[in-house]
C-alpha cells in the first residue's frame, strides 16, 4: 500500500501541474499571439465599426422630454448654427471631431500611523468553599491558589505610506460620434495607434459630449466629456520587458505572505 508521504507527493505534484495550468490558460491566447510576432514589428488593428463590436452596447442615460424645433419663416439663418449656410461642427453619427487631451495632474500625501497595546490579567482563587485544597488531587503539580493564572501580552504596529504622482498628457485624438442621445448629446469613440519601430502606442478615447461643448474649430476638451474613458498604453517589445511575467502576476495573486 502507498504510504502517507506519497499520497503527499502526489498532491504537491497534482497542486504544481494545476498551477501551471492556470497559468497556461491565462497567458496562453497572448502568448502565442505574442510567439506568431517573432522577428516582426506588432501588427496594427483593422479600423472596425466599434458598434459591431462584441462587448459594444448604446448608452442609455436618463433624458428630457423632446423639445420640438422652430423654424425662421422667410429667414436664411438657422438657429445655433456657426455658419451661414451650414455648421461645419459635428452633429451627426459617422461625424468626425477633435478631443483635445491636456492634462497635468500631480498628488503627494504621506502617512504614518502607529498603534500598540498591553494587556494583562491575574486570576486568584485563595478561599473557594474550602476546596482550593483539593485541587493538588487534580492537578499533577502542587498550585498556589493565591496566584492561578497570571497572563501577559503586548502589542506593536507601526505602517508608514507616501505618495508622489506627477502625470501630464498632451494630445490630440480624432473621434467619431457613433451615437445622437435624444436630448441631443453625442456619444463620442476614437482610437489612434503609431507604430514606432516594434512598439504601438495606442491611445483611446470615449464618453458622452454636448453640442454646446463643441468649439468652433470643431474640437472639445477632455474635460467636457461625461463618462469619459481616455486609455494611454503600448504594445510590443519594450511593454514586454516593462511587464511582470505572468508566473509572477499569478504568484502575487494567490500567495499570502
Amino acid at each position: 500500500m502507498p504510504g502517507k508521504n506519497t499520497h503527499m507527493s502526489w498532491r504537491r505534484i497534482a497542486l504544481v501541474t494545476g498551477l501551471i495550468s492556470a497559468t497556461a490558460l491565462l497567458s496562453g491566447c497572448n502568448a502565442m499571439k505574442r510567439l506568431s510576432e517573432v522577428g516582426e514589428p506588432p501588427k496594427l488593428s483593422s479600423i472596425d465599426n466599434p458598434t459591431q463590436s462584441e462587448n459594444y452596447r448604446p448608452v442609455s442615460l436618463p433624458m428630457p422630454a423632446p423639445q420640438i424645433a422652430e423654424s425662421n419663416p422667410n429667414s436664411l439663418w438657422r438657429s445655433g448654427a456657426r455658419s451661414f449656410f451650414k455648421d461645419q461642427r459635428a452633429n451627426q453619427v459617422g461625424d468626425i471631431l477633435t478631443v483635445v487631451v491636456d492634462m497635468s495632474d500631480s498628488a503627494a500625501l504621506a502617512n504614518t500611523t502607529t498603534r500598540s497595546r498591553t494587556n494583562s490579567e491575574d486570576l486568584a482563587v485563595p478561599n473557594l468553599f474550602g476546596l482550593e485544597a483539593e485541587f493538588t488531587k487534580v492537578l499533577p503539580e502542587t498550585i498556589d491558589p493565591s496566584s492561578m493564572f497570571d497572563m501577559n501580552s503586548a502589542t506593536s504596529n507601526r505602517g508608514a505610506g507616501s505618495l508622489d504622482r506627477t502625470e501630464a498628457i498632451n494630445l490630440r485624438v480624432a473621434a467619431i460620434v457613433i451615437q445622437v442621445l435624444p436630448n441631443g448629446n453625442y456619444v463620442i469613440h476614437g482610437r489612434q495607434e503609431i507604430r514606432v519601430n516594434s512598439e504601438v502606442r495606442e491611445v483611446q478615447i470615449a464618453g458622452v459630449i454636448r453640442a454646446a461643448d463643441i468649439s468652433s474649430a470643431n474640437e472639445v476638451g477632455y474635460d467636457k466629456i461625461a463618462e469619459a474613458r481616455i486609455s494611454y498604453g503600448g504594445r510590443g517589445t519594450i511593454s514586454d520587458v516593462q511587464q511582470p511575467r505572468y508566473g509572477s502576476e499569478v504568484l502575487d495573486i494567490i500567495l499570502p505572505f
